[in-house]
């Protein structure tokens, strides 16, 4: 079993193989100063041997396992840890000439060049055959060291989809053992339309041009499936050498089309993500990035890097570790925005308030060559700490003082979101939204699902996303959760963009509310089944009756509509409330109109209706919220934040969890340039100091700074 030290990891990914002798400094003189930088800056941690299968076997079946020795045998010396990494995302050129055949293919035929990374055909054999045999040789080398304490396999994992001839046959086998024979496939499928009836699997076109909804469902979810497959493969091998105590992880890029965070995240010890942001004013607060800005694998805004937090911990519901993210810039060489002083803290600290037990910069020292030469590492090219490590040795000592109650936090939630990654790869082909041009938005799944976490985020509300299967998995693949039981532990679960929805999973959804959940339909939830079908009934489907609202007819809307709340309502809407580019035409049977719209056609619809369900409540969500419309029913679902701050400046955060010892941790940001004050809701002791703080207390924040308090023996709030 898997064993974490007992406190935040904190260090860089290190890689003494970039940094041969140069300027006269001896290549081991260089490794040792480097170790004692670490130490100086209170590393524990550093990631070695991921990026160069090439030094490992310089040639086919010729080894050089021993250049790594000296970097871990410092690293021990020094009381830093070590996570070794295989190799294999990176395939050497050697591999590439001799056996061409394992280059991807981007599209049938087609194949990827050679000169970046990740060009392979992970699922070949001769691939195979070549990356197992390098697994076992680096783990058997140094399984036994004292240093290691983990594994990571591969790195980034789901860059492309592969449209390889032997990927595309298994996808074929795939759909015969599922389905059983074509008449099926061509009832389920639909492929009556067009005439794309099958009379045998081998008339079962290529993906290339596919424009069947059905297909790509089946499609992306047999890719993800290689991706899953792959890593699992290399963690069985590595857990054949690895000792007890040994952790096997992968470091994931959430956004990767290749990727289902979950089920990858289900093969592995420990869950593990790249969090990269804007720095500087993308880390202000209140937030001036727009509503239309579009968040990729680099993501904009304090809300936005809290929900890719949030993801993380969502992969298994359990803390992670932060593989990667910001040391300098990062990026390219035309986009160069170092942080602010300070936030490098309240980066790393908003990471541990959402679960992670790590925080591992990418990397050591800025590159002089390559792709990469312009990303910045803990230190500059010339190799001499400045400014960045001043800062990040300052966050290892905050690391070392606040000891084991930061790790392992099981972060505070007032608000669960439902995830569907098959809803999101269907909406990236399919999507129901358009960019301002009127060409297809492929991030519509997230221009729905965003507006209601930006809105809970932008009340002081906590989020906890869980993964559509986790909740309820209808093929039975994996232990759900009972309605009753989410009931309990989710009391608001808020499904946005559930497009994707297999008629049990409606049915359980229903039942938590029923069971006393409270129960908040976004636009295009239910609307089709698991094959991507939309139904016959009006929607939200099998969930009507439960709601009891329903829709046939819906639209696009080109302007934002005012939303105004009806007389009597709980939401407590402001004048600007806005309902943005969608619009379900909603139908009260028995439900409560919360709030409607500001229109002569379209007013005549409501935009938010309520109705109680068993023990529990039922609320639909007919538009895509604009900032305000979502605040106000963030607040409307979670009366009163947990964290317990109240009357806190727009510039401020507080973000709470639960130690492994039980006791409450609270993380209190200041986003921004002012100074800023606050009161201690209850008695806390300040983590970094010591200090005792009364509840009452008014609490200094100085410019982009972060505090760290736990609760005391007396839990008790400060009197109003």
């Amino acid at each position: 079993m898997a064993v974490l030290p007992a406190r935040v990891l904190f260090g860089a990914a290190y890689y003494h193989e970039y940094t041969p002798e140069y300027g006269g400094i001896r290549s081991d003189e260089q490794l040792k100063a480097d170790l004692d930088l670490m130490a100086d800056a209170h590393f524990t941690v550093i990631r070695v041997g991921e990026s160069v299968w090439s030094t490992w076997e310089p040639s086919n079946g010729s080894f050089d396992l021993d250049w790594l020795q000296p970097v871990l045998d410092g690293a021990h010396e020094r009381g830093i840890s070590v996570i070794l990494g295989t190799p294999t995302y990176a395939a050497p050129q050697w591999l590439a000439r001799q056996y061409p055949e394992i280059t991807a293919e981007r599209a049938t035929g087609q194949r990827m060049g050679w000169g970046t990374r990740q060009e392979i055909d992970f699922t070949h054999p001769a691939f195979r055959f070549h990356a197992e045999r390098v697994i076992r040789r680096i783990a058997a080398r140094y399984a036994d060291h004292p240093a290691v304490i983990g594994w990571q396999v591969d790195n980034e994992p789901g860059l492309h989809l592969f449209h390889n001839r032997g990927v595309f046959q298994r996808f074929v086998d795939h759909l015969r053992e599922k389905y059983g024979d074509v008449e099926t496939l061509n009832r389920e499928w639909g492929l009556v339309y067009w005439s794309h009836r099958l009379s045998d699997w081998s008339d079962l076109w290529t993906p290339d041009g596919n424009e069947q909804p059905q297909y790509d469902v089946a499609w992306r979810e047999f890719q993800a499936r290689q991706v899953t497959e792959f890593i699992g493969w290399q963690a069985d091998i590595v857990r054949e050498y690895a000792h007890d105590g040994q952790f096997v992880t992968t470091c994931i890029s959430y956004t990767r089309q290749g990727v289902a965070d979950d089920e990858l995240a289900a093969r592995l010890d420990i869950a593990s993500g790249n969090p990269y942001y804007d720095m500087q004013d993308g880390l202000l607060l209140p937030d001036p990035t727009p509503d239309t800005h579009e968040q990729k694998w680099k993501t904009t805004g304090v809300w936005s890097m809290y929900q890719t937090a949030d993801w993380m911990f969502s992969s298994r519901q359990e803390p992670f570790l932060v593989t990667e993210t910001n040391a300098q810039s990062i990026g390219f060489a035309w986009d160069n925005r170092p942080g602010y002083d300070g936030q490098w803290r309240q980066a790393a600290w908003a990471h541990v308030a959402r679960g992670a037990r790590m925080i591992e910069y990418w990397q050591w020292q800025t590159l002089r060559f390559g792709a990469e030469t312009y990303w910045g590492g803990v230190l500059p090219h010339s190799g001499r700490p400045g400014r960045t490590y001043a800062e990040i040795a300052r966050l290892g000592a905050e690391f070392d003082a606040a000891g084991p109650v930061v790790a392992g936090l099981e972060p505070d939630a007032d608000i669960t979101m439902v995830y569907s990654t098959p809803s999101k790869w269907l909406m990236q082909k399919y999507p129901p939204l358009s960019k301002p041009d009127g060409e297809p938005d492929p991030a519509a799944y997230h221009r729905i699902f965003d507006p209601f976490y930006r809105g809970a985020f932008e009340t002081g509300r906590q989020v906890r996303i869980v993964h559509a299967r986790q909740l309820h998995d209808p093929n039975g693949d994996r232990d759900g959760m009972a309605p009753e039981e989410a009931a309990h532990r989710h009391p608001v679960l808020v499904v946005p963009a559930l497009y994707l929805a297999h008629d049990t999973t409606a049915d359980w959804l229903a039942a938590y509310a029923r069971a006393g959940g409270h129960l908040v339909l976004g636009p295009r939830t239910a609307y089709a089944d698991h094959e991507a079908r939309a139904r016959h009934e009006p929607a939200p489907g099998r969930l009507t009756e439960a709601a009891g609202a329903a829709y046939e007819e819906f639209g696009n809307l080109v302007h934002e509509v005012p939303v105004h709340a009806t007389e009597g309502s709980p939401l407590r809407l402001a004048e600007d409330a806005t309902a943005t580019r969608w619009l379900e035409h909603l139908a009260v049977t028995d439900a409560e109109v919360l709030a409607g719209y500001d229109h002569p056609h379209f007013g005549r619809w409501p935009a938010v209706t309520t109705r109680r369900h068993g023990a529990g409540r039922v609320t639909c969500v007919g538009t895509i919220p604009g900032r305000n419309l979502a605040r106000a029913l963030a607040h409307w679902l979670a009366p009163a934040a947990r964290s317990g701050w109240q009357n806190l400046p727009d510039s401020v955060t507080a973000t709470t969890g639960t130690a492994t010892d039980g006791r409450r941790v609270h993380v209190v940001h200041n986003w921004g340039w002012e100074p800023v004050r606050v009161t201690a809701p209850q008695k806390f002791t300040d983590v970094l100091d010591n200090a005792l703080v009364p509840a009452g207390t008014v609490v200094d924040l100085g410019a982009w700074d972060v505090r760290v308090f736990v609760t005391t023996g007396d839990d008790s709030p400060a009197s109003p």
